[in-house]
């Protein structure tokens, strides 16, 4: 009897084994080029770009002028906007959306606790100011983020520049210095449904990730479905590497969620635009931030992007690359995103 068993577990691993690497093989074998026309948008965050170092506002203008930017997505920073209970200062996010409006550029508005950038979860410290604190404050976290989302849309309903809501940033993923290491379903369910009765006109997005995930809780919830693209990582204890996935992987999956929860609607939210490094990017040598991103790589994993099916891709790294050409003497990168944007 043991024997059998061994036996058959021997076979299952060897099967798992297996179909692993058919699946693999398939997701590597080429796909035809179609050369269809890509829109390209980006991220912009004011706090990142702030952070190392920048003029944000200066930064936000040259996206819009001298890229000439008509995409752009845009987190509102629940910690900077509500620093006191019941006390808001929408007047950055103003901004950002009436210099978007003049200049014709569509914005997606992210809205919820985990927005883009570092540490992904943007709790106000009067809530907690710790994780721990903030576990044993998860109602109040729960009912305070909700009035604040009811805030802002009826804030932004009605404002011309804006496009789409996204609610929350990779939900489902574990990532980030957060109180817990998802987003609750029921909140998030929630979340969205003020957001539809708020302002119904408006699609909403709801995103995860391209390679960590199975996309069907966020594609199931979502009218258009994100997903994030990365192609060259850095992992604590394995370095450097290239994820081993062709473009036909993301057309599996794009495939799995039509097939079975009915989303025909997906876009490249995030497509790796930056330097994914050990550390904060901008304390790296330039050596080691261009071995990871450059203008070569930049335009590879755009065509990577358009091979994958997709036609709407938002890239990250619009600070980094102003940064590059402001702060370092290197346009390159700047200039090649002009040259794809405009493409």
């Amino acid at each position: 009897m043991f024997e059998k068993m061994i036996k058959f577990f021997a076979v299952f691993v060897l099967g798992f084994l297996w179909l692993a690497v058919l699946l693999l093989a398939y997701f590597n074998f080429p796909v035809k080029k179609t050369n269809n026309p890509i829109e390209l948008g980006i991220t912009f965050s004011s706090r990142y770009s702030q952070d190392i170092g920048l003029n944000w506002k200066e930064n936000y203008v040259a996206l819009l002028d001298d890229l000439r930017v008509k995409k752009i997505r845009i987190p509102i920073y629940w910690d900077l906007v509500e620093k006191e209970k019941d006390v808001y200062d929408f007047s950055d996010i103003d901004w950002q959306l009436d210099e978007a409006e003049k200049r014709n550029a569509e914005i997606i508005l992210v809205v919820g606790q985990k927005v883009p950038r570092w540490p992904e979860c943007f709790i106000p410290k009067w809530i907690g100011v710790n994780n721990e604190e903030l576990r044993k404050n998860e109602l109040l976290k729960n009912e305070e983020i909700l009035q604040f989302i009811k805030d802002a849309v009826v804030r932004y309903k009605e404002h011309p520049a804006i496009k789409y809501w996204q609610v929350e940033n990779e939900p489902f993923l574990a990532f980030g210095d957060c109180p817990t290491p998802t987003i609750n379903a029921n909140i998030l369910d929630r979340e969205i449904e003020i957001i539809r009765r708020l302002d119904p006109d408006k699609k909403i997005i709801i995103t995860d990730s391209g390679e960590l995930s199975t996309w069907m809780s966020a594609a199931a919830r979502a009218d258009i479905f994100g997903t994030t693209m990365y192609r060259n990582i850095y992992r604590q204890g394995w370095g450097y590497y290239v994820y081993p996935l062709g473009p036909r992987f993301f057309q599996f999956k794009r495939w799995i969620i039509d097939r079975f929860v009915g989303q025909k609607n997906a876009i490249v939210i995030e497509l790796q635009g930056e330097p994914w490094v050990s550390g904060w990017t901008v304390h790296r040598s330039l050596e080691e931030q261009f071995a990871s991103m450059n203008e070569r790589k930049l335009r590879q994993i755009v065509e990577y992007a358009g091979d994958g099916g997709f036609s709407e891709v938002y890239l990250w790294g619009a600070e980094w690359w102003y940064w590059l050409k402001e702060k370092q003497d290197h346009p390159e990168v700047w200039e090649e995103a002009r040259s794809l944007i405009n493409m």
